[in-house]
């Protein structure tokens, strides 16, 4: 890692006003002393009170913390009634500093002021403050010992000026952490320390979608006992409503009844046997009766009503004040200390971070370090945190959330935050310059880049907004100015300038990939080979892509959707069972119960935690296609693109956005055993042998940084795997998947059609978010069989 010091000022400042930095300085602020603080002596000298100049002061004893009772001389009893008054008091203060001694003196250095020149010598100006963490390393031997032979002046920091007394003492303030922030900037990294920082950006944000995905399988849980509580609500105030009806009807024939005597008419009570209606109508029930069962049964009505209202209610402010699944993973690990670049705020490129990453929820740029503001689009260094006492802006969303701002990809018109109605992209006020907007014109002024993110609507998006954001790269503010917006209002307005050399924009890739979706094989045609190499084997087509070379081997090979076993393993399977669920699989089912007690999925497919084997619904289950148990079985769902690459030969990348977790495809070959392995192997030809894969499986849903109490999963468990997949004639789309020592999809073990443990289901999950058009890669294992794999699948 290159260690820079400093930034130098630009000289063509493009903002000739603005006042260039000065060194200040900060200083020594000096509290009130409290009654007692001038009995108190520091290390260096010895006071008395000052009502007795007179007496000579003792010399003072640096080796240990005394107080000494000042001599009295003999004098009249008033003198005498004062010197007992002053022995005791002596003699209570010396008990007290005996008693609190550590504590007094402990921190009670007085902190070496800094005179102007060391001052300068330390800041010349801002750029020397941006620097890199390795920086105090490489500062020359020269230097130092120069710093540490300076001395300062006594008095270049006090608050007023301080008299030329070498006896004067003065209270010391406590130590503080500084709230000042380092700021940095990491550059021309080594491929070593590249791949440092990557895989532990890779390890972070697993982490951080693990934590997501517990989340929602507690969320729908939640969800479920609500509803279950719900339908038990419902059922007892149904309950109540006929029982409140029975009364009523019992009520109202006990009135009739009593007021049957009262009629005075035989004709009346022939009638009553004949019809109710007519019982009703010609004997009516007293006044006060009837109005006081009216009042009953209407307050009762109310008071139903009233409690649903209430519990409506209280269900709506639990679901507000219920925090997300991206909140809470990201509160657990600050709780833990794994958010990254909390120490020191970066400055341009994050290591680990590329351009073209796509993130689904805007906590993870806070985990990341990428964006630290929740809401905010300008995130900055204020002024109190700052080295110089200036705002530094290091980076901004744009999201269109602004209505004066103009996007055109390099160039990019921001407008600054501020003055917006509620809810609305309206401006209502004014804008100042102030805050993030004093921040971007500081950055430029500084020629300082910023890291730009994009907030888009996308499909796959896993957020209610339909939003993600990608890292499209560093940007540098050319010009800052006031101007009226579309609404009559100020407003301030800067222009981002693109940093050139850097990679691809992720926001046009993801618009290219869209493109290319609509258009299909009209999206340049001359290197389309095949819109569907699968030839409606697969739900979603698979495309093939060549725009290096003429080659077309994967036409010359048949393409084969699922594995297909030895019919014996059919037949040790045992006895087949399946659940009996009819809507779809539920907690404590059959199915559930074979994964442990818990679904490997949550509703959305995508999947919790890595297991060394899975057992999802068969057909022997009487459950509906789309339960939540039936993930991998039903084919791809992305659509996948077989392309030609300079670097892996044959690669594969999706056109859609593959969430962490979510299935990809199965890695589909011909199963042999091991003798039927032997054979082929003489003939020169290269197998796939399940059991080198590495078990990846176990980092994805891996909470052991996050719990301490976490242990990998071990059911179920699977005996040592031995056969091998041939695909030498016949293959599928994960064939072309490449090698990696840091993948993005890993391989989990399923089982569906049989219950046969010793030969399962390769199925590929995404172990990250993975964009489109972003080669996919598996770990292989051990070297030399990737290496074969790619003298197979990719030559």
């Amino acid at each position: 890692m290159d260690s820079l010091l400093s930034l130098q000022t630009p000289s063509n400042n493009p903002h000739p006003h603005s006042p260039p930095l000065q060194p200040t300085q900060t200083p020594l602020l000096v509290p009130k002393p409290e009654p007692l603080d001038d009995f108190f002596f520091s290390n260096n000298s010895q006071q008395y009170p000052h009502w007795f100049p007179h007496q000579q002061q003792p010399q003072p004893n640096n080796n240990e913390f005394e107080l000494h009772a000042p001599p009295f001389a003999s004098g009249s009893p008033e003198e005498h009634e004062d010197s007992e008054l002053y022995n005791h008091f002596f003699r209570v203060s010396q008990l007290f500093r005996t008693a609190f001694s550590d504590t007094l003196f402990q921190n009670d250095a007085v902190p070496e002021p800094m005179t102007p020149q060391s001052q300068s010598q330390s800041q010349p100006n801002f750029q020397d403050s941006l620097s890199y963490a390795s920086a105090s390393n490489s500062q020359p031997e020269a230097e130092a010992e120069a710093e540490a032979e300076a001395t300062p002046e006594a008095d270049s920091r006090a608050l007023v000026p301080v008299p030329p007394s070498s006896s004067l003492t003065v209270a010391a303030p406590s130590k503080r952490v500084s709230k000042k922030k380092e700021l940095v900037r990491v550059s021309e990294l080594s491929l070593h320390e590249q791949l440092h920082f990557r895989e532990v950006v890779r390890r972070t944000r697993m982490i951080y979608d693990s934590i997501r995905a517990l989340c929602t399988i507690e969320e729908e849980k939640r969800v479920q006992e609500e509803k279950r509580a719900a339908e038990k609500r419902a059922a007892a105030a149904e309950e109540e409503r006929r029982a409140a009806a029975a009364a009523a009807t019992v009520a109202d024939a006990v009135t009739i009844a009593a007021d049957e005597p009262f009629a005075g008419s035989e004709s009346t009570v022939e009638c009553s046997s004949s019809a109710e209606t007519t019982v009703s109508v010609a004997v009516p029930a007293p006044e006060s009766a009837g109005e006081q069962q009216s009042a009953t049964d209407n307050g009762a009505g109310y008071n139903q009503t009233e409690t649903v209202n209430r519990g409506e209610a209280d269900a709506k402010m639990a679901r507000r004040m219920r925090q997300r699944g991206d909140i809470r993973a990201a509160q657990m690990m600050r709780i833990k200390d794994l958010w990254l670049n909390r120490d020191k705020r970066i400055v341009g490129a994050i290591p680990g971070v590329y351009v073209g990453d796509v993130f689904l929820f805007r906590m993870e740029l806070c985990v990341l370090g990428l964006h630290g503001q929740i809401q905010a689009g300008i995130d900055y260094l204020a002024a109190s945190m700052s080295p110089n006492n200036e705002p530094i802006a290091t980076s901004v969303i744009v999201s269109g959330g602004y209505e004066d701002d103009m996007d055109e990809g390099d160039v990019i018109i921001y407008t600054g935050q501020g003055g917006q109605a509620m809810n609305s992209v309206r401006q209502a006020t004014h804008q100042k310059l102030e805050s993030g907007n004093l921040a971007l014109e500081r950055s430029m002024y500084h020629n300082i880049e910023v890291r730009v993110i994009r907030g888009m609507k996308y499909e796959g998006a896993a957020a209610k907004s339909g939003k993600i954001y990608v890292y499209d790269g560093l940007y540098r503010i050319s010009e800052c100015w006031f101007d009226v917006g579309k609404s009559g209002f100020g407003v301030y307005k800067y222009k981002l300038v693109r940093v050139e050399g850097q990679p691809k924009m992720g926001s046009a890739i993801l618009k290219e990939a869209r493109s290319i979706r609509k258009s299909g094989v009209d999206f340049q045609p001359m290197y389309c080979l095949s819109v569907d190499i699968s030839n409606k084997k697969e739900k979603v087509a698979v495309r093939l892509f060549n725009d290096i070379d003429d080659s077309k081997e994967p036409l010359c090979f048949d393409y084969l959707p699922t594995t297909v076993f030895p019919p014996f393993v059919f037949h040790q399977s045992g006895t087949a069972t399946g659940c009996d669920c009819i809507d779809g699989c539920t907690d404590g089912c059959f199915c559930s119960m074979k994964n442990g007690g818990d679904f490997p999925y949550n509703q959305q497919g995508i999947l919790v935690r890595g297991k060394p084997l899975i057992f999802e619904c068969g057909p022997f289950c009487s459950c509906p296609p789309q339960c939540r148990n039936r993930v991998s079985q039903n084919g791809v769902k992305n659509r996948l693109e077989v392309f030609r690459s300079k670097q892996t030969g044959w690669g594969v990348r999706s056109l859609d956005l593959i969430q962490a977790g979510a299935f990809i495809c199965e890695y589909a070959g011909v199963v042999l055993t091991r003798e039927q392995a032997q054979l082929l192997t003489m003939n020169g030809d290269s197998l796939i042998y399940p059991n080198r894969f590495s078990e990846r499986w176990a980092e994805w849903g891996d909470l052991s940084q996050v719990n301490s109490d976490y242990v990998r999963p071990s059911y179920p468990s699977i005996p040592p795997l031995d056969f091998s997949l041939d695909v030498s004639t016949v293959r599928n789309v994960a064939c072309y998947m490449s090698h990696s020592s840091s993948p993005n999809v890993m391989v989990q073990f399923v089982l569906y059609d049989h219950n046969n443990l010793m030969f399962p289901h390769l199925m590929l999950f995404a172990m990250e978010n993975i964009p489109p058009l972003r080669e996919l890669s598996l770990d292989y294992g051990v070297a030399d069989e990737w290496t074969g794999k790619l003298s197979i699948c990719n030559g």
